[in-house]
Order: structure tokens, then sequence, then C-alpha cells
């Protein structure tokens, strides 16, 4: 056989070649997006766009100044957490910088009698939720579990484990179907979640049982120091299909697109038609924890480029364009964040520190022996030190 015969049998490189959904390999994935990086508001008349166009054709200026307040009061409280981090008060923090559009615009799009499942890091949903921004700080002072009743504002406590809360979201969701209820369930994670295996069995008990849930994924493109090519082969929200139930990827950094798109999944959800995967396409500004260094593994160049993205920067932009906010709408809300910020502050240092015994209180029903040794060795471990004489007195 000759070189040119092997050569002929080898197969030929084929062009236009497409993925499972029938995209050509390396188009760019759809992307819902109804305000441009330059704060310019598209208007599609028809497809896809359109359909989510609608769900925000309500919107006010009223209402465009209320979720721009929402993203700057976020991000401010988010940069005093920060900064408090840095001075020693708080033990960690895992700041959302950048991605205050996809929060808040999912957030937003929740009613009342709806439920979220957050991670650790969706304070500006905390925030559309109610809960006072102060109670998120008690964990990460090391004060509390958690800082406020769930029920109160169906929003649960923060979750540190990286996925499970997808699952606490899919039972929920099965138990508001079986009661009847016309409420629907949202789970928040990120890019690196998506790689779990409780993800992938939250998926598949969510279109098993038809739940009402909206998953919600935050792709901000790095897992701590893990690129999202380095995850998977393809765009996070085609993973849904594989599970038989529709996924959408948004632009992030879009609030009105966020909201629009959220408020459409969720209303298939309470309407029986089962659960969604929100791929909200954004960026995290800042490091994955104040523990990290993101200048170790990404470049200045790739920052910037988000940054001309910025959600908050568009959403003025665009209420500017439009005379829809002047200089005191905007001068207004700067005092405001400035309080806020102060009420951080001294919120954070006043908090009392936790009891120390409380460890030993609810691990059992009722007392046992080996827990009530151990409380003592304690008590007489901490009555050592001589400026400790509360815990002298301590039986």
């Amino acid at each position: 056989m000759t070189v040119e015969s092997t050569a002929a049998r080898k197969p030929r490189k084929r062009t236009g070649a497409k993925d499972p959904t029938g995209k050509a390999k390396g188009a760019a994935p759809d992307l819902v997006q109804l305000l441009t990086p330059e704060g310019k508001r598209t208007r599609p008349r028809t497809g896809r766009n359109a359909e989510f166009a609608a769900y925000v054709s309500d919107i006010t200026p009223e209402d465009l100044r209320g979720l721009y307040r929402d993203m700057v009061l976020t991000r401010r409280f988010d940069a005093e957490a920060t900064s408090l981090q840095r001075q020693g008060e708080l033990g960690l923090w895992a700041s959302l910088l950048g991605q205050e559009a996809a929060q808040i615009g999912s957030g937003r799009a929740t009613r009342d009698d709806d439920y979220v499942f957050p991670t650790y890091r969706e304070h500006g949903v905390a925030w559309c939720r109610g809960v006072d921004p102060t109670n998120l700080l008690g964990m990460f002072r090391g004060v509390n579990n958690g800082g406020w009743d769930p029920n109160s504002n169906n929003f649960h406590l923060y979750t540190i484990v990286i996925g499970s809360q997808a699952l606490h979201a899919t039972g929920y969701a099965m138990g508001v179907a079986k009661d009847g209820a016309d409420a629907a369930v949202i789970a928040y994670f990120g890019d690196g979640a998506s790689s779990q295996g409780d993800v992938a069995e939250a998926f598949t008990f969510s279109a098993v049982y038809n739940a009402p849930v909206v998953f919600f994924c935050q792709n901000n493109q790095w897992a701590i120091s893990e690129p999202t090519e380095k995850q998977t082969r393809v765009p996070l929200y085609q993973r849904a299909q594989g599970f038989g139930f529709p996924g959408v990827r948004v632009d992030g950094n879009d609030v009105l697109a966020c909201l629009a798109v959220t408020r459409w999944a969720l209303e298939r959800a309470r309407n029986g038609e089962g659960p969604t995967l929100v791929e909200a396409f954004t960026y995290r500004m800042g490091a994955h924890t104040t523990s990290d260094d993101p200048t170790k593994y990404r470049a200045d160049e790739e920052r910037e480029a988000w940054e001309a993205k910025d959600p908050i920067a568009r959403l003025r932009a665009h209420l500017e364009s439009q005379g829809h906010a002047d200089e005191a709408f905007f001068a207004e809300l700067d005092t405001e964040s400035e309080t806020l910020g102060r009420r951080v502050r001294d919120a954070v240092r006043a908090m009392p520190d936790p009891d120390r015994y409380a460890i030993f209180e609810n691990v059992y029903a009722d007392g046992h022996a080996l827990v009530d040794e151990e409380r003592a060795q304690f008590a007489a471990y901490q009555a050592s030190f001589a400026d400790d004489q509360a815990d002298k007195e301590v039986v």
C-alpha cells in the first residue's frame, strides 16, 4: 500500500460539525441580552429574545431606579464586608463583586411565597428577600451559625458544602408540588458546583418528579482557580438537555435579562412544567474569598475586559441616556450607601461573643454522660486562664 493510498483512507476532517444541540461547533451559544454593555435597551420583535423581553415589558423608570439602587447598595455592603475582613473583624468573606445583576435580577423575580436556597455568595438575593445585611455577617464573624430565621423570608441559611443545596431545593420543591401549593423554588450555585454529583442528582430527581424548581447557575468563569473551559466540554446550560428539561444562558451582567428569564423560569415551575436551568454568564471581578489571590491564576486583561461590562455602569448609562435619573438621585444614593456602610461597621463590631459552651447543647435530646464530661473538661480548661474569672463559676 502506497503512502498516497494510506492518506486517502484517512478520514477527512469534516466542516460544519454540529454539537448535540444542532448548533455548529465553535458557534457562540445563544445569549439572552436585553441591555447592552453600553446601556442600550434592545427590543427584539421576533424570536426567543422577544418572548423573554415580554416579561419585562411592564418595567417603569421607577422600577429601573429600584434595580439600580439594589445593585449599588449590595455592592457597597459587599465592599464594607471585605474591608471588615481585612481589618480582622471577619474570619472570611466571599465577595459578589461583578455578579450584582445576576442576583438582583433573579432575586426580584421571586414572589414572597417562593423559597430560595443560596450558597454563600448570594448577598444580593438576600437583600431582595428582606434579610438584613448585618445578619449575613454573623457566621463569617464566628458568632452564630446563620443569623436569620429561614422561614421569615423563605430564604434558607447559607450553604458552605458545594452543591448540596441543589438537592435540598429539589426535595423542598417536590414537597411543594405534593402540597399543591402555587409556589416555586430556586437554587443558586456556581459553575464549579455544577460539576458536583449532588447537582447531577438534583437534576435527575427534579426532572423525574417534575419538581417546580429553578436551578440558577452563576457562571463567574472561575471555580476558585479552575476556569470553566476545564470543567465542561459544552456550555453549562446545555447540560439540562440530557436530563430532560430546558436550559437558558442569560447575560449575567444584564439585570433586565436576568429578571426576565427568571420570571419565565419561575412561571414554568408554578404552572407545573417542571425544572429549568438558567446559566447567568457573568464574572467574579474579585477574589473567590478573601483568602484567595486571583492574580496568581488569571490575567489583568481578562478582568479589564469584564469591567467594561460592569452591570451597575451599564444600567446607569441607560438611566442617564433615557433621562430616567438625575444627579440628585445618584447623589442621594451615594449618601444612602455611606449610611449603610457605617451601619454595617457598627453592627459587626457590636456583635456579642457567642456562648462558648453552646457547642455542647442540643447534641442529644436528653443528657449524655460523655458530653457532660467533655463540657466539664472544657470548663476546667477555660478556668485555667487567670483573666477568665467567669469560667471559674461554671459548673
